[in-house]
């Protein structure tokens, strides 16, 4: 029923490996590592540097978005406590650290935008 050139045809079709083929899985596996892989390597490194290094006085912003400013810092501990209101203390997770602001608390008088006039 079948030709036999249709089917020697056919067998030869499926010849061996090929590198061609498989060039372009390569390129766009290069371009993903160097576009979305190494640059969260580096976040990821520069995060836990940050959270390694928290110390008391920094003002820090949560994940959850809430400022404050850290009031206890234990090294080699995976928390540190955090005033994010006058006498309100919590204590959180260092990963949960997204960044840190500045290393010292704000005095009231800085808040204060300064109303002197010019003369």
């Amino acid at each position: 029923m079948i030709s036999s050139a249709f089917a020697q045809s056919a067998a030869g079709g499926a010849g061996g490996f090929s590198l061609q083929g498989l060039l372009p899985f390569i390129l766009i596996f290069i371009i993903f590592y160097f576009l979305l892989i190494r640059p969260q390597q580096k976040r990821v490194k520069q995060h836990k540097l940050m959270v390694e290094s928290l110390k008391r006085g920094n003002k820090v912003l949560t994940a959850g978005g809430i400022l404050g400013v850290v009031t206890k810092a234990i090294d080699g501990s995976e928390t540190v406590s955090v005033e994010i209101a006058s006498g309100v203390t919590v204590e959180l997770a260092r990963q949960m650290i997204s960044e840190v602001r500045g290393d010292q608390k704000l005095k009231p008088a800085d808040n204060k935008k300064s109303t002197s006039k010019k003369k």
